[in-house]
């Protein structure tokens, strides 16, 4: 009888988990509430992780830093504004900076924490791409990516564990693999397409950058790829492929400016930098 008794609660604690919030959850288990504790539970380890390192940038360490920053959140908040990020007002959306010049990535969190390592920003030269490149990053956060991945690798119970910050273990495990120092978090080739099209969607709706952004960013890549050496963007992302070409029709059937925006604000956070 205690084993029943036992099991009934557990099942009518992940069934009121499972459906709160069922209406907006994009065939998540997750609420959007749940979302955005786990992303702040992440969030936090991961800060942690990297000013432990001394790579966090601080956004009021110093003159230098508080510029770039600025520069940083005027891009952001133009794909933000774009009037196509479902979950704009819910999420935080807080972006950071991690001083690696040799890491050529950058990632999101569920609930909408974005990290951009200044190795990307090194790599880059044109606004446009940058913007490609958080668009995409945005989209794997406001299409639930990240959350529909961990559920699939580490399972309901555990992830609302985690949420709750009643498993540390396993949040650091998860903060880590985010990060790209375990395996990555790696997206399916649906999910990659979905943010692909998101960022077109998002750009556009800018009127700033060019829509095809992401695209330019991935013929970068895909001439890097001819050098020695593997860029750490593409260890969790597919390959670019027929990306570059998708995305591109994407823009012409939607006839969305593609014309280079302005390179000023992704300059001024470069020079900031010293990079």
């Amino acid at each position: 009888m205690i084993k029943i008794k036992n099991t009934f609660c557990l099942m009518a604690v992940l069934g009121m988990f499972m459906f709160s919030g069922c209406k907006d959850n994009d065939g998540v288990i997750f609420s959007i509430q749940d979302d955005i504790m786990l992303g702040q539970q992440v969030s936090e380890e991961v800060d942690s992780t990297y000013r432990a390192q001394g790579k966090l940038l601080e956004r009021d360490s110093n003159a230098s830093t508080q510029q770039a920053y600025q520069n940083l959140d005027r891009i952001v908040s133009r794909i933000l504004s774009s009037g196509a990020v479902k979950y704009k007002q819910e999420f935080p959306w807080t972006v950071k900076i991690i001083r690696d010049d040799e890491t050529l990535n950058a990632f999101a969190t569920p609930g909408g924490h974005i990290y951009v390592f200044t190795g990307l920003l090194k790599y880059l030269e044109d606004e446009d791409h940058f913007a490609g490149v958080l668009a995409h990053e945005i989209a794997h956060a406001d299409k639930r990516h990240s959350v529909k991945q961990l559920q699939r690798d580490y399972g309901i119970a555990l992830l609302l564990s985690v949420a709750l910050g009643n498993d540390p273990g396993v949040l650091q495990q998860i903060a880590a693999q985010l990060a790209g120092n375990l395996t990555g978090l790696k997206f399916g080739r649906d999910a990659e397409t979905e943010a692909d099209n998101a960022s077109v969607e998002y750009l556009g709706g800018t009127d700033y950058y060019a829509c095809d952004g992401a695209a330019g960013f991935f013929i970068k890549l895909e001439q890097e790829q001819q050098q020695p050496g593997v860029p750490e963007f593409l260890s969790t992302h597919p390959n670019p492929g027929n990306r570059i070409q998708n995305i591109q029709q994407l823009a012409a059937q939607k006839g969305c400016k593609t014309s280079s925006a302005p390179d000023t604000d992704f300059n001024q956070l470069k020079n900031a930098l010293k990079l």
